[in-house]
């Protein structure tokens, strides 16, 4: 709610629980590995594609999720040693 000095008052819609994200790091990751993370941020088309994400601290699935960005930045420093960082967020419904 914004409360004007002439005492007027503008609401907004809630937007009910909050949406959650996820930061993971990977490290000392193989080629194969990076590969795979790789193909499967193409084909969901960066932050345009929609999947479902299992939370790793509690389990719970999340129907409706997506990458937060659409440029994956991916470091490989040599065999076994691959490094890249990947933010999930919950899409609203």
């Amino acid at each position: 709610m914004i409360r004007f000095l002439d005492g007027s008052e503008q609401r907004f819609a809630g937007y009910g629980a909050p949406l959650r994200s996820w930061t993971i790091h990977y490290e000392r990751l193989d080629e194969s590995e990076l590969a795979a993370v790789e193909s499967f941020f193409e084909e969901q088309g960066g932050r345009a594609g929609m999947f479902s994400f299992t939370d790793p601290f509690d389990g719970t699935v999340y129907p409706s999720c997506s990458f937060a960005n659409d440029r994956l930045e991916v470091e490989f420093a040599g065999p076994q040693d691959g490094r890249m960082q990947l933010v999930i967020r919950e899409n609203r419904s």
